[in-house]
């Protein structure tokens, strides 16, 4: 015959019953007969004339209170700071609330509230996918070690009107150096914003960008831009983010977020006067982790590199030099070969490189190789991470079916762009 089963619940109901009838004789005897103690034997007939059958369910050994509990004071603050900075984590909450308080509750107490009261997002996390241009992966570790630029995708503001500023950044010290309403993506306009960026902050060593206009040309040599080669002619290296990658260029999309957290979610005035006043604020105000909370104005110092303006011409020691004339086209031997649009007015070095051919830079880029027996320039091959491909394997293929096609007699031989 198997044993009955029990359940904890109906021995409580079967002992507070028992206790409660004047036959149930001895009550520690009675404790003793059901296995508790006489304290618990109390506690349960008191809970059960108090609540009845109710009272002897499981009660939470959850405290009531805690000695670390937020105080509502506290829980507004911390709300009032964040509905100021919605883009902001309970980091840079946690750190500001320590600015005008003195001191702080935890993080974690941070991170409940807001998680408690709505205001929390979650991140959407993104896939990485192959290909790019010029691209080398490298991280800024000073100032004006590397800039980032682009242009935050267009929003319509309060009143209508179209905006889509051009947002430049420090990538070392997170500084915004420009958030500017532009007529235009044009490239001079864009150089005129620059150009002023220099004359402040000086020259960085290299600016990242990604592969569109007015950064970069997807047809150009190397994707260059008629912009980008001026930074190239300054002795700035370029820095390009690969498509399809946008963490190549995380923190400027990051800073792009809370740009569009302040404007364009809002639908804002997004006034040039308003911008600067967010851009001093993610400047000066704003905390940042990465630097140890710090902000980012008390990290960034100007470039000890100067502008001295455009340089007319390049200096190649030790090579030849042959302008690239307005059609982008390079004349050697009574020949026009065309190199790029995007290098028009400036002067390229030439230097042999054996098996007839010459190699072309412009300034510490180098561009490709002139064949002259065939009139054509063949460009040099990148890809992503990775410097510039050797390109001997390559090249013998290429003239063989170069040759291939002149010996057809095709009009057509002899003219490649």
């Amino acid at each position: 015959m198997p044993w009955k089963k029990t359940e904890p619940m109906d021995q409580k109901t079967e002992f507070v019953l028992r206790a409660m009838s004047s036959s149930s004789g001895n009550f520690r005897e009675l404790c003793r007969e059901y296995g508790i103690t006489t304290k618990t034997g109390y506690k349960w007939k008191q809970r059960f004339m108090e609540r009845g059958l109710g009272g002897l369910e499981e009660w939470s050994r959850r405290p009531r209170s805690s000695p670390e509990a937020l105080e509502e004071g506290q829980v507004c603050a911390i709300i009032r700071i964040k509905q100021r900075h919605p883009s902001w984590g309970p980091k840079k909450v946690q750190e500001l609330y320590r600015r005008e308080f003195g001191q702080a509750p935890s993080e974690s107490s941070f991170k409940r509230v807001l998680e408690r009261a709505g205001l929390v997002e979650k991140r959407r996390v993104r896939t990485a996918l192959e290909g790019g241009r010029i691209y080398s992966g490298k991280r800024a570790a000073e100032s004006n070690e590397v800039w980032t630029i682009d242009f935050k995708g267009k929003w319509h503001d309060r009143s209508g009107e179209r905006c889509e500023p051009l947002t430049v950044r420090d990538e070392y010290s997170r500084y915004i150096l420009a958030s500017e309403r532009l007529d235009n993506a044009r490239t001079e306009t864009v150089w005129s914003a620059l150009e002023g960026l220099f004359e402040r902050h000086g020259l960085p060593e290299a600016i990242r960008s990604d592969n569109g206009a007015p950064f970069a040309s997807k047809t150009g040599v190397l994707g260059l831009s008629r912009l980008s080669s001026r930074w190239v002619a300054m002795g700035i290296g370029l820095e390009r983010s690969r498509p399809g990658c946008p963490q190549d260029n995380g923190g400027h999309e990051r800073m792009h977020r809370d740009l569009s957290a302040a404007f364009e979610q809002r639908r804002a005035d997004s006034s040039q006067a308003e911008l600067d006043m967010w851009r001093e604020e993610f400047n000066w105000q704003r905390p940042h982790e990465s630097l140890g909370m710090k902000c980012p104005g008390e990290v960034y110092e100007n470039s000890p590199r100067p502008y001295e303006g455009l340089p007319q011409k390049l200096e190649y020691p030790a090579m030849e030099t042959r302008q690239i004339l307005t059609t982008g086209h390079l004349k050697w031997q009574n020949e026009a070969i065309f190199i790029s649009s995007a290098l028009r007015g400036w002067n390229v070095g030439l230097r042999p490189c054996g098996r007839d051919l010459l190699e072309i830079y412009f300034a510490n880029l180098r561009l490709g190789e002139l064949e002259p027996s065939t009139a054509s320039f063949i460009r040099t091959p990148w890809r992503a991470n990775e410097k510039e491909i050797e390109t001997n394997n390559v090249l013998p293929a290429i003239r063989n079916l170069r040759s291939a096609i002149l010996s057809t007699g095709s009009p057509a031989a002899g003219r490649h762009k």
